[in-house]
């Protein structure tokens, strides 16, 4: 398989899961800032210009997070790492749809590329407090769903991964984190294959984890 990706970016999801699968995998990085994702050889492989795209042995190309990560679950390692019940199936497909729609495009996005939603570059600092407002209230919804339990849906599985992108951003930020979710976001950095992956993406995990609880 070929994974098209950008370090710290919610590319860094599926690079976890593939690296909890054991997967052999052709890594290709996407220099978003520089436009890479715009240039015709990378168009030809996802005319959504965006990343993660994953090349799949077969050479079809799977994209967004949502959908690389349900793919990976449900198909390797014997499945592994897809809930086994429909109602852990259910609470895994929502939380993933969730970060990817609300935390990430209406939150983050809006703090990461303020230009995106406001042309006004005298707005853009109004624009990145409203994204972090959207996230912080988020993510409160999320803390909910997380009491009594360590992992998303039962044990360990994609959707942990894809909460920890945001997770993740929110300690880059600064944003501080409800108690259930930082200890989720404190359980995945425990893990090999997050130290591994945050490693290799340029990151220092024991530097991780430091943020205030919200």
């Amino acid at each position: 398989m070929k994974f098209y990706m950008t370090p710290g970016s919610c590319s860094t999801a599926i690079h976890i899961i593939l690296e909890e699968l054991d997967e052999i995998f052709e890594a290709h990085i996407v220099n978003l800032p520089a436009g890479d994702q715009f240039k015709p050889d990378y168009l030809a492989i996802n005319p959504k210009a965006n990343i993660p795209a994953l090349m799949r042995p077969d050479g079809s190309v799977l994209t967004e997070v949502p959908a690389i990560a349900f793919w990976l679950g449900k198909t390797r390692g014997r499945g592994k790492l897809w809930p086994k019940h429909i109602e852990d199936e259910t609470l895994a497909l929502e939380l993933m749809t969730f970060v990817a729609g609300s935390i990430h495009g209406h939150g983050f996005a809006r703090f990461f590329a303020p230009g995106h939603f406001c042309p006004d570059s005298t707005l853009h600092e109004s624009v990145k407090a409203q994204g972090l407002a959207l996230a912080k209230k988020a993510f409160a919804i999320v803390e909910k769903s997380l009491d009594g339990r360590t992992w998303v849906a039962g044990d360990f599985s994609v959707a942990d991964a894809v909460l920890f992108y945001v997770e993740f951003w929110a300690d880059k930020v600064e944003l501080g984190l409800p108690a259930n979710i930082l200890r989720h976001y404190r359980a995945m950095l425990s893990r090999p294959a997050v130290s591994r992956v945050l490693r290799e993406e340029g990151y220092r995990p024991e530097k991780l984890g430091q943020t205030a609880e919200m």
